[in-house]
């Protein structure tokens, strides 16, 4: 029975998807070829919702919702074991409120009556709303412990969400700090994000305001289906990912990488490098490179005569290069938040913008690579045109990738924001019917089930933190933060080096798409002041978020290289600090010297020159 429903709930969010790949389409298809206006736009947008927050659910049932790394270093046994159930009594009440949010939500669409298209109303779209969070809240309070105590006691986070929303007058107006103390403990000790997020954004308008859980709810719905967000693209362009990696797509590229640069000294190292920030450009740097690659490219790297300690380092720093490119998903999501913030950023400039800088970082890891191989005397392959024509034609379907999209783009066949459908439908095509990597249906599903609980968990992220964001603005946070920075920094070097250093920090600690969401919004106005543009705040961002990725204690790629390669966090991390001293140097050159990110658009008149 569990099986059957776990199969239903993979195969609606997987229908989501796919509407949400083929809807464009058919409005680029019917509006190239007819000329006719399908109105693909609201369903799409709705489809979001669906799947961001049945991916949500799908992630509390399969234990995948993203937390921070602090709660990874608790001791095994009662410790451990009181932290899970407290955690997940905090999770379950902040879904709670959610779901009851969504409820009230639900029944004023329900009586407004307004329509989407052809006859579909908004209430039914906003269903999922309540739905999702009410599986969320049940799903913490049945994994919190194996043992039903356990369970009960974290359940009772729904009585206390309840209780909350039925006696506002009690807990209005009463101090939030012993609140926001809770919730900071509880996220330190692996409390999901969204908990932490949204409980201070619930805490703060329902305690300190007044406010009921539904405004939480409807800034929610408003920022996951807003039109200028196209917020579509980021579930897209990761299906897109999530499908290359789980077929031969890796051997096919490094075949083909190895035959073009084997012969160079370094070169299976700059040819691993180079695949793992194809992939992870894509997947948004979550680990996902590491998990799938790791065991595929080790050991080659180790046939070739790399030593083990080099090779596990240059794995775990590479997983987390690829986010500078084009088409990136954290340069997608960091657009979308500060345009929604009020600085509009045009997504094909912070794409150009990256380019350079995300070249360099990926020169600098390589270089590493040709500097072991000379050191340990690696050997290289001759050049081989014959070997390098067949690897090339074998991977002819993953290299036309790129050339697809930007031949959809530029040839007048797709606006930019029907770029992640085409991408995400060019590789079911290829990984389903060309190459077979994935032979039926079923294979399908359950990938597309594995990408939304990622999905998922980014976009309830999002969802939550939209009602921090607001809380903050009533709460004058921003002005106050210019205030302390006007007093105490004058100096724009010194700002953006303390800027690095917070960035790294928090790239130690959380995810990129949960530090994008909340930290973005607070430091444009402080960027501003010390007259950095967006675009390049935007690189400078997402490099040092990629730079925390490898940061010690904490860093997640330290954590999914331990578990991928079995081996100890502290043998990672000594492995990996040469990685991190070069790209350090690299962000910082990136910092001080925007010309890496404003050159091409200044030379090519796309950005004024100052």
């Amino acid at each position: 029975m569990r099986a059957l429903a776990v199969r239903a709930e993979n195969l609606l969010a997987a229908l989501a998807m796919g509407g949400l790949m083929v809807l464009p389409l058919i409005e680029a298809f019917l509006r190239n070829v007819f000329h006719v206006i399908f109105p693909a736009a609201p369903f799409e947008l709705n489809l979001t919702l669906w799947v961001g927050l049945l991916g949500a659910a799908i992630a509390a049932r399969e234990g995948k919702l993203l937390t921070l790394a602090t709660g990874e270093f608790l001791p095994a046994g009662t410790i451990t074991t009181v932290a899970h159930v407290a955690t997940a009594f905090v999770g379950v009440a902040v879904a709670t409120l959610f779901a009851i949010g969504g409820v009230t939500f639900t029944q004023t669409e329900y009586q407004s009556a307004e329509p989407i298209a052809f006859g579909v109303k908004m209430w039914m779209a906003t269903l999922v709303i309540p739905f999702a969070f009410g599986l969320i809240a049940l799903r913490l309070a049945w994994r919190a412990s194996p043992h039903w105590i356990g369970r009960a006691i974290a359940g009772l986070g729904m009585v206390a969400a309840w209780w909350m929303t039925q006696n506002p007058d009690v807990i209005t107006g009463q101090p939030i700090w012993p609140w926001l103390v809770g919730l900071l403990v509880a996220g330190l000790l692996g409390a999901p994000i969204f908990a932490l997020l949204g409980g201070i954004a619930m805490v703060g308008l329902v305690v300190g305001v007044g406010m009921l859980p539904e405004f939480a709810v409807v800034t929610a719905h408003e920022e996951l289906t807003s039109p200028v967000a196209a917020l579509a693209t980021i579930p897209l362009f990761t299906v897109a990912g999530f499908l290359l990696a789980e077929g031969k797509s890796p051997e096919r590229l490094l075949r083909m990488l190895r035959a073009l640069f084997g012969w160079m000294p370094g070169g299976t190292a700059i040819a691993a490098t180079t695949l793992c920030a194809f992939f992870t450009l894509f997947t948004g740097g979550s680990g996902v490179t590491i998990l799938a690659l790791g065991g595929l490219l080790l050991p080659a790297m180790l046939k070739e005569g790399y030593r083990e300690r080099f090779s596990i380092g240059l794995l775990t720093a590479s997983g987390s290069l690829g986010l500078l490119f084009p088409l990136s998903v954290p340069l997608i999501l960091f657009t979308i938040v500060v345009s929604a913030a009020g600085t509009p950023v045009q997504m094909e400039h912070v794409f150009i913008g990256g380019l350079l800088p995300g070249l360099l970082m990926l020169g600098l890891v390589s270089l590493l690579g040709t500097r072991e191989a000379i050191k340990v005397r690696v050997p290289r392959a001759p050049f081989r045109i014959g070997e390098a024509v067949a690897a090339i034609w074998e991977a002819k379907w993953e290299v036309l990738l790129p050339v697809v999209v930007l031949a959809a783009l530029l040839g007048g066949f797709a606006k930019t924001a029907e770029l992640a459908p085409v991408a995400a439908l060019y590789v079911l095509i290829v990984q389903r019917f060309i190459h077979r990597d994935l032979p039926t249906n079923g294979d399908v599903i359950r990938v597309i089930g594995d990408c939304v609980s990622l999905v998922g968990g980014v976009l309830l992220i999002l969802c939550v933190a939209v009602g921090l964001t607001r809380y903050l603005v009533l709460m004058q946070v921003p002005d106050m933060m210019i205030a302390w920075t006007q007093a105490h920094v004058s100096d724009r070097i010194v700002f953006l080096l303390l800027l690095n250093l917070f960035l790294l920090l928090v790239g130690t600690v959380m995810d990129i798409f949960s530090a994008i969401v909340v930290v973005a919004p607070l430091l444009l106005p402080l960027a501003a002041l010390f007259n950095v543009d967006p675009v390049h705040l935007g690189v400078i961002f997402v490099a040092n978020l990629e730079l925390g990725y490898l940061h010690p204690p904490l860093g997640l790629n330290l954590l999914l290289a331990s578990v991928r390669f079995k081996k100890p966090v502290l043998e990672v991390m000594w492995a990996t600090l040469p990685m991190l001293g070069i790209l350090a140097a690299g962000v910082l050159l990136i910092t001080y010297w925007d010309w890496l990110t404003l050159g091409i658009l200044r030379m090519t008149g796309m950005y004024p020159v100052t």
